[in-house]
C-alpha cells in the first residue's frame, strides 16, 4: 500500500524531513500543534524517532497506535509532564510553558487524585486552580454519572474514579483537550454518556486530541488521524482523505500499523 495519500491530506501533512519554510498557502494555515524533529528516549531506548507533524486548530483527532509507539510519551509533552526532548513542540505557536499549560486541560491514562478526596473535593480542588473550571457543570456531569459527591476516591471502582476525572477535565472551557485513552475503564454500557459528554461540552473551535485503541467506537467523531509506528509518524491527515479510500480508519489502521506493534 503507498501511504503518501495517507500522509498528505488536505487538513494536515506528514513532515517528517519537511524544512522549516512554507508556503504562503500553508502559513495560512493555523495549528494547534507543531512539532518538529521531535526525538525522545529512555535510557538510549528511542520511543519518539525524529518525528515531524502539524495538527490544525479546531479538530477532534484521534491518535493511534498500537501498545510502545510512543503515543502516552508524546501526551505528555504535549502537556508539558515531559522535557527532556530534543526538537521542537509549539502549543498555538507557542513553545510549552505556562501559558500553554494554562489552555490545555490534559486527562492522563492513570488515577491521580487523593484517596482522602471526597469527589466533591475534587471539583473544589480543580475550580480553585483553573480559571475556566465550571463548578456546576462538573456537578451536573458528576450527577449523570452518578457519582456521589460525598463518596471518597478511595472507596470508588476503577472505572468510577475515571469518570471523576473526566468530568472535572470536561469541565474547563480549555482551547486543547488532551485525553489519554478516557474509555479504555470503562465499561461499554457507560461509553455512550462519556462520548457525549466529550463531544457535546467542550469549548467551541477547541482541539481535541484523543488516544485510543477502540477505533471502530470513535473513528465517526475524528476530523483528523494521527497514527504512529514504532516511533515514527506513520499518518497525519484529515479524515476526507481517508474516507475517500472506500475504507473505514480501522481497517487503515490495521493495514498501515502492519508489523510496527513494537518499538524496536
Amino acid at each position: 500500500m503507498e501511504n503518501n495519500l495517507y500522509e498528505n491530506g488536505a487538513e494536515g501533512v506528514n513532515e517528517a524531513a519537511a524544512p522549516e519554510t512554507v508556503s504562503q498557502e500553508e502559513s495560512k494555515q493555523e495549528f494547534a500543534f507543531k512539532v518538529r524533529n521531535l526525538t525522545k528516549d529512555y535510557d538510549g531506548h528511542i520511543v519518539l524517532n525524529n518525528i515531524s507533524f502539524d495538527i490544525p486548530k479546531g479538530k477532534i483527532v484521534g491518535l493511534l497506535g498500537p501498545n510502545g509507539c510512543g503515543k502516552t510519551t508524546l501526551i505528555k509533552i504535549l502537556a508539558g509532564l515531559i522535557h527532556d526532548y530534543s526538537g521542537m513542540v509549539k502549543i498555538d505557536g507557542r513553545a510549552i510553558g505556562i501559558h500553554t499549560k494554562a489552555r490545555v486541560a490534559y486527562l492522563p491514562d492513570c488515577t491521580y487524585f487523593p484517596d482522602r478526596f471526597r469527589t466533591i473535593d475534587c471539583i473544589n480542588y480543580f475550580n480553585d486552580f483553573f480559571a475556566d473550571f465550571d463548578k456546576v457543570k462538573a456537578i451536573e456531569f458528576a450527577a449523570r454519572f452518578g457519582l456521589d459527591l460525598n463518596q471518597r476516591v478511595r472507596a470508588m471502582s476503577k472505572g468510577m474514579q475515571e469518570k471523576l476525572q473526566l468530568l472535572v477535565v470536561m469541565s474547563r472551557a480549555a482551547d486543547i483537550y488532551i485525553l489519554d485513552e478516557p474509555l479504555g475503564g470503562v465499561d461499554p454500557a457507560a461509553r455512550s454518556v462519556i462520548l457525549d459528554i466529550i463531544m457535546n461540552n467542550y469549548k467551541e473551535n477547541a482541539t481535541i486530541v484523543l488516544s485510543t485503541h477502540l477505533v471502530n467506537d470513535l473513528e465517526h467523531s475524528f476530523d483528523h488521524v494521527l497514527m504512529l509506528g514504532k516511533g515514527s509518524v506513520l499518518v497525519n491527515t484529515g479524515i476526507d482523505t481517508l474516507r475517500s479510500t472506500g475504507k473505514s480508519v480501522e481497517e487503515i489502521f490495521k493495514e498501515v500499523i502492519g508489523d510496527a506493534w513494537e518499538v524496536d
